[in-house]
């Protein structure tokens, strides 16, 4: 079964979308971009806004999902022991050298475009693909595709070497 965990993952997930999409347990598609915005609205006292009304019980549900998320990764790779502790990836250091100070520039220019994209889409990746995808609609498999070969083109212009490397 070792070359098998893909079909264990896949089976979980199938799983987790049936618990999650359960009108009795909690009725929400998997997503994480509004949990950000829900954050953001109760820390600054944003509440009594319109859209903090319209996203409060999904963004509240987010939270617990991410968080969830988070141990789940955790106690994973603490299980597997794979867990440490680093702020620049091989990769990044091969490629893009070792400062620390412009990998944290960069994950902060991606994430920030990563979820400004998502709340413009009015959802996020992890809910295109795993909720709509798990349902077949056919824009989240239309996204899907493109989120896919969009991450592939922008790693080989991103990563690529110098022409004098």
């Amino acid at each position: 079964m070792k070359n098998k965990k893909w079909l264990l993952g896949g089976i979980a997930l199938a799983l987790l979308n049936v618990i999650v999409f359960n009108v009795g347990y909690a009725n929400r598609p998997i997503g994480a971009s509004t949990a950000f915005p829900y954050v953001a609205d109760v820390l600054t006292g944003f509440t009594s806004s319109e859209y903090f009304q319209k996203i409060a019980t999904p963004g509240n549900w987010e939270v617990y999902f991410l968080f969830g998320a988070l141990i789940g990764a955790f106690l994973s790779a603490l299980i597997s022991g794979t867990f440490r502790i680093f702020t620049v990836p091989e990769r990044w250091k091969n490629v893009k050298g070792p400062e620390t100070g412009k990998r944290f520039l960069w994950a902060f220019v991606g994430g920030f475009v990563l979820i400004l994209g998502a709340r413009m889409a009015g959802g996020c990746t992890s809910g295109h693909i795993l909720s709509g995808g798990m349902q077949l609609s056919l824009s989240s498999l239309i996204f899907g595709g493109v989120a896919i070969a969009s991450t592939i083109v922008t790693g080989k212009l991103f990563y690529r070497r110098a022409k004098n490397d």
